[in-house]
């Protein structure tokens, strides 16, 4: 048996299925595609998460994309983030090429041009379906650690979400619980001694310095209503395929505080909203974090706490997340451990740190027989990857060097006129696009004041009218009084008495 058929008959017993999948494409062998020898990931394991990496240009958003697709074909949504602007084109199917022919028939897969359903969201500005969350929806504990607070300063947001509970006052955007804060040691200052102790006023300073900097990334746009329905991600159309959810977030890239806020209130809103699926044949939603080193960049230790917590959990609710980023070293190894699929596009080697980069992910993919994982990881062409999934049962597949499948949708991005037609045509936007701006915090506590302070107004004047009348009372001589203190009647009683004496 030559290497070749020996690399098939291993490569296909290693991808073997009893349920649905996906093909990612067609191992190789020796620099040379082998046909047919498919690399297939199992729908049952795709809750299990995954890694795209490898060097800039060798191909992870045109894998994300390929993902993307058969997912959606499969009647699974998918959420992109697509923070350098070149996923849209997804709505459209590819005009085609000779080289992508030629690709696929050494994969041995017909090639079928297409278009997919796709929703476009933002995050800011931009057109599309806009996202936001209230403040009271992500909860004095989340909130406390976006902001990186101490456990004293967590205790002060504690006590605000807790006085706005027991007073109904909705914190619904940032200025609601600025107002409130303010109020705390303003205005308010006894009431809230009197209910809930003293507070600070250089811990809520402390505070209100850390909420303006998290508003200069754009964060107002974000906290505020109408809030995002997060089973509006799981939408299917009418053909049954799963809609392919793009947030465009390309004017974000200098905001990973925004970013790490976002993606935080989002994975938690899902986790809370969504059922418990236990061990279920497929996932309910798959989440593409491209860049995803953006959002562990300045991240707090609380905060990659929360977000391991969340990947360990998140997973039984049928939910996969996928980081897309350069190097695997930019994902915390405590999250890397947690990740089933790996795809490894090539990496470069021109600095030591390079070397020792690439040999600490060779390390992280099993040992194959057919291949020097690190000489592979710097020889691999554009579009082509090491991939390591998981079987049904939960082992790791053999390492596979695959040819990957081209994306059947186009691989640049809408012109203007087409995404405005897709803005036009979605259901969405007519739902979350209409700005609210109800009575909250802010507006029930000016008004609060502004009754306070006209009542002390007018407490003011009457205690002034009344120590003027007493004022006046006290010099105001009784009539008797007047009479017998006169100078007249004081000489008239003078001279009787003398008369008399004499």
């Amino acid at each position: 048996m030559s290497n070749k058929e020996k690399f098939f008959a291993h490569i296909d017993k290693g991808y073997t299925t009893k349920g649905d999948f996906i093909t990612m494409g067609a191992g190789m062998v020796d620099g040379e595609t082998v046909t047919n020898a498919f690399v297939k990931v199992p729908l049952k394991t795709l809750n299990r998460h995954g890694l795209i990496a490898g060097a800039t240009g060798t191909g992870k958003t045109k894998t994300l994309q390929v993902i993307a697709e058969n997912l959606s074909d499969k009647g699974i949504p998918v959420l992109l983030m697509d923070l350098k602007g070149d996923l849209s084109g997804i709505a459209k199917a590819s005009p085609g090429h000779p080289k992508i022919d030629k690709r696929h028939d050494a994969i041995g897969l017909p090639f079928e041009p297409k278009g997919f359903p796709v929703e476009i969201l933002s995050l800011s500005e931009q057109n599309g379906v806009r996202l936001r969350a209230t403040v009271s929806e992500f909860g004095p504990v989340l909130l406390s650690r976006i902001l990186d607070l101490t456990v004293t300063q967590e205790g002060i947001v504690a006590v605000v979400f807790k006085y706005c509970d027991d007073n109904k006052l909705p914190l619904l955007d940032l200025k609601d619980f600025k107002k409130v804060l303010q109020y705390a040691t303003g205005e308010g200052k006894k009431e809230f001694q009197a209910e809930y102790g003293r507070i600070s006023t250089s811990s809520t300073g402390t505070i209100l310095r850390k909420i303006i900097e998290l508003e200069q990334q754009g964060a107002d746009l974000f906290f505020g209503e109408k809030s995002f329905d997060v089973e509006d991600l799981v939408r299917i159309d009418e053909n049954g395929r799963g809609y392919i959810n793009i947030i465009r977030l390309t004017d974000i890239q200098d905001k990973p505080k925004l970013f790490s806020t976002f993606m935080l209130s989002l994975l938690a809103e899902i986790y809370s909203t969504f059922p418990e699926q236990g061990d279920s044949d497929r996932p309910e939603l798959i989440l593409f974090i491209d860049e995803a080193h953006l959002i562990f960049k300045e991240a707090s230790k609380a905060l990659l706490d929360q977000i391991e917590s969340i990947v360990k959990l998140i997973r039984s609710k049928g939910i996969g997340l996928y980081f897309v980023t350069q190097n695997p070293t930019d994902v915390p190894d405590a999250v890397l451990s947690q990740l089933g699929l790996k795809v490894q596009h090539a990496l470069r080697a021109f600095t030591a740190k390079d070397r020792k980069a690439i040999k600490l992910t060779a390390e992280n993919y099993p040992d194959s027989e057919f291949y020097d994982t690190k000489e592979v990881l710097t020889s691999l062409g554009i579009g082509e990857a090491l991939i390591s999934a998981l079987d049904e049962k939960g082992r790791p597949t053999p390492l596979a060097a695959t040819m990957l499948r081209a994306p059947m949708s186009r691989m640049d991005v809408l012109t203007k006129t087409e995404l405005e037609e897709t803005l036009e045509s979605s259901k969405l936007i007519k739902k979350y696009n209409e700005e609210i701006d109800r009575e909250s915090a802010y507006e029930i506590l000016n008004e609060k004041i502004e009754k306070a302070e006209k009542e002390a107004a007018k407490e003011k004047v009457t205690t002034t009218s009344r120590r003027t009348t007493t004022r006046r009372k006290s010099t105001r001589m009784n009539p008797v009084v007047k009479v017998l203190t006169s100078a007249t009647f004081i000489r008239g009683v003078l001279g009787v008495l003398k008369k008399v004496i004499r």
